[in-house]
């Protein structure tokens, strides 16, 4: 238990209390006041994030998380347009510790030999996260449970011995989400769960995990808290009090919905339309088990809320809620799933509360889970500038501060799997597909490979996508008058917009920390009218300037 965890640190604690007891002291009688509240003042902010797995918001995820949108999105600020940079777990969520698009983390899928959680993924990558700078750089105590990345824990990348640097305490689940008969990595030590709900339920054994890192932690020194839980993810399991709850709850039937993808990449077209009633009644259950399974999470949202208002330190704190990527159910004929190009893949909620943000706020803004770390960085004081992160700080967009130097647009990149024989459940469409359903309906190949340019702009609201595939396929989307993404105007568009974005695309896929964050295609910084005809700045020279450091402003 923690308890026994904290009782082995004892003697660092007193240590460390004693040494400040002594500071205090000092402070004391040199300024003759030292309230508890001034010294509270002095902390910078405390930092909660709250990750949840395969949440979608564009069917509605968050319907069943009442007390969480009242504890942190009515408490703070919501985000309409927050996007992840890979509709995919590992990548998603190395995209979240690193503040990197998968082409400079190199983690490209589930698997060790994709860099989930491998050594070389340990030895490049894992030492330089945003929990790793904010204990080495910032002083704070740092706390993580619940699932890491898919393949942690893997026999062949040290096994649950291994603890990541970056964590002063560490609860890490063994590979990939369950919510019984699991282990447990306690700080380098297997803690092996069974199927009694009571001790083993994973998403309550988090909770409570995290109820007891606030309440044995150091009062002293900042914290940072990532708890990471399993739902919405397959299994489904709920908690025994939930079970029976959303019986008559089913799949939205969305303009998407049951519909034949016919302009889309081969994998979408390929999918059985009408769906089967077999495949609905089963993507139905899915979906009512997977809105059970987030009561838990709401409980578990409530209890870490209640227990920092409990122990004052709520003012002080700032929470997220997220998730590491979308899911659709039913979606252009395809069961359930994420890994595809479309919002409802990879959109996501994303909710805050913290000191400086007002209540009941919603922003527009284009935010990325690429931006999580250098945002929690810059709560803590640290100078993003000095990372080779790819993503931005929105902390000032939280204080509602000028936001009009804010980017544009993101890359979105996946790179498709697919098995060397046949599918038994699709030998039709020969070896190179996976995650195939019984309906011979697959939801990857290897050539679901993409690369996207999401652009979110006053005067634009657009996606670009283009496949590494024999047939070089694109798709675009005018999301504002085709928001369920019905229409592949790729044909249809104008030429000199599918050149723009290109460009653009070519240059964000190479791109690398300051220029990742260069103007977009519809950034007004972008656009001149010399002599009467409408032109556009070089992305190249743009892209060159930035990334050898210059401040010049390019200005035309």
């Amino acid at each position: 238990t923690f308890r026994d965890l904290f009782s082995e640190m004892a003697p660092l604690r007193g240590g460390l209390l004693r040494l400040v007891n002594c500071l205090l002291i000092c402070v004391t009688f040199s300024s003759f006041s030292c309230s508890r509240e001034s010294t509270k003042s002095y902390h910078r902010p405390n930092i909660v994030l709250i990750l949840t797995d395969d949440l979608d918001i564009s069917n509605g995820g968050l319907t069943p998380l009442i007390k969480t949108k009242k504890l942190i999105g009515d408490a703070g600020i919501s985000f309409t347009n927050a996007f992840v940079a890979s509709p995919l777990c590992c990548p998603s969520r190395a995209s979240i510790l690193t503040g990197k698009y998968p082409h400079n983390h190199h983690v490209i899928n589930n698997t060790l030999e994709g860099n989930c959680s491998s050594i070389a993924w340990q030895k490049t990558e894992e030492g330089h996260t945003f929990p790793a700078l904010l204990k080495t750089f910032a002083g704070y105590q740092t706390f993580f449970a619940g699932k890491y990345l898919n393949q942690y824990g893997h026999s062949e990348a040290g096994g649950v011995e291994h603890v990541p640097p970056g964590w002063n305490y560490w609860v890490g689940l063994e590979k990939n989400s369950k919510y019984y008969n699991y282990t447990l990595s306690v700080n380098g030590k297997a803690q092996k769960h069974g199927s009694d709900y009571n001790k083993d339920y994973l998403t309550d054994v988090l909770a409570n995990q995290s109820l007891d890192f606030l309440q044995y932690k150091s009062n002293y020194l900042p914290f940072f808290m990532m708890v990471s839980v399993p739902a919405p993810h397959s299994p489904w399991t709920a908690a025994p009090q939930y079970q029976d709850k959303f019986n008559t709850t089913k799949a939205p039937r969305g303009p998407n919905f049951n519909i034949h993808g016919k302009d889309k990449h081969w994998l979408i077209r390929q999918a059985k339309t009408p769906m089967s009633n077999s495949s609905i009644q089963f993507l139905d259950d899915a979906f009512r088990r997977r809105w059970t399974t987030l009561l838990s999470v709401d409980d578990l949202v409530e209890k870490i809320v209640k227990q920092l208002e409990v122990r004052g330190e709520l003012d002080n704190t700032y929470v997220f809620f997220t998730s590491d990527n979308g899911y659709h159910t039913g979606q252009f004929s395809l069961p359930l799933d994420k890994r595809q190009l479309y919002d409802f893949d990879i959109r996501v909620p994303l909710m805050v509360r913290g000191p400086n943000i007002k209540p009941n706020q919603t922003s527009q803004m284009l935010v990325a889970n690429v931006d999580l770390g250098p945002t929690m960085l810059d709560i803590a004081g640290y100078n993003v500038s000095k990372t080779q992160m790819d993503g931005m700080s929105f902390l000032p967009i939280m204080g509602l501060m000028n936001s009009s130097s804010w980017r544009t647009d993101i890359l979105v990149e996946y790179e498709g799997e697919g098995s060397n024989v046949s599918d038994p459940a699709c030998p039709l469409l020969g070896p190179g597909v996976s995650e195939c359903f019984p309906d011979c309906v697959c939801e990857d190949s290897y050539n679901n490979t993409y690369a996207c340019v999401r652009t979110v702009a006053p005067s634009a609201n657009l996606q670009y996508c283009e496949f590494d595939d024999n047939e070089v396929f694109v798709e675009v989307y005018n999301m504002t008058a085709d928001p369920f993404q019905l229409t592949n105007v790729a044909r249809s568009i104008e030429q000199e917009v599918l050149e723009k974005m290109n460009r653009r695309l070519m240059i964000l896929q190479s791109c690398s920390g300051q220029s990742c964050r260069t103007p977009g295609v519809y950034d007004p910084r972008f656009r001149t009218v010399p002599s009467g005809n409408e032109a556009y700045v070089d992305l190249f020279s743009l892209y060159f300037v930035d990334f050898i450091g210059s401040t010049v402003m390019l200005l035309w």
